[in-house]
């Protein structure tokens, strides 16, 4: 039996944020909708000035292009957007400069696929207990942000180009 789930979630500084389930069939006004009602809720427990300087970063799937999508985003977060069609372009050929994909998403990964996954909702519970044993381990919050400048720094002296294998 195949599923899936989609999930959004955000590193921000030393706090994880999510996993918030969002629709199997995503489309640009369920997008917005998360944006504007569910996105605030999440960032409640995230300092107020750690907020007001923080970037927004999307991956290009359909949904986050959506224009209503982009126009709110740029309006909550002026130009500290990156995305397809943003004030930041996506930086080409480097999609691993971000913590969600050169840590979160392969780390719960590994956590929910240890053993075979029998049902949509054992999937979603191994995904919230993954979550919570990052969490639990503060230390891994350095570690990430020393891991991103240290892939930042390769992609600069790489001129923008593949970098990763030289991790």
């Amino acid at each position: 039996m195949r599923f899936s789930v989609n999930i959004w979630a955000a590193i921000v500084k030393d706090h994880l944020i999510g996993p918030q389930i969002l629709a199997e069939r995503l489309n640009g006004a369920m997008y917005l909708n998360f944006l504007q009602n569910t996105l605030p809720e999440l960032l409640e427990n995230i300092p107020l000035q750690l907020r007001a300087c923080m970037w927004y970063q999307d991956d290009g799937a359909p949904a986050h292009f959506d224009r209503m999508a982009r126009a709110y985003l740029a309006d909550i977060f002026k130009q500290r957007v990156i995305g397809r069609g943003c004030p930041v372009s996506w930086p080409g050929r480097s999609p691993d400069l971000t913590p969600p994909d050169f840590f979160l998403w392969g780390y719960v990964k590994a956590i929910v696929y240890s053993t075979p996954v029998e049902t949509v909702n054992d999937l979603t519970e191994r995904i919230f207990a993954a979550f919570d044993t990052i969490r639990e381990n503060r230390e891994i919050f350095q570690r990430i942000r020393q891991n991103m400048v240290r892939r930042c720094t390769l992609c600069n002296e790489v001129g923008g180009r593949h970098f990763e294998h030289l991790l």
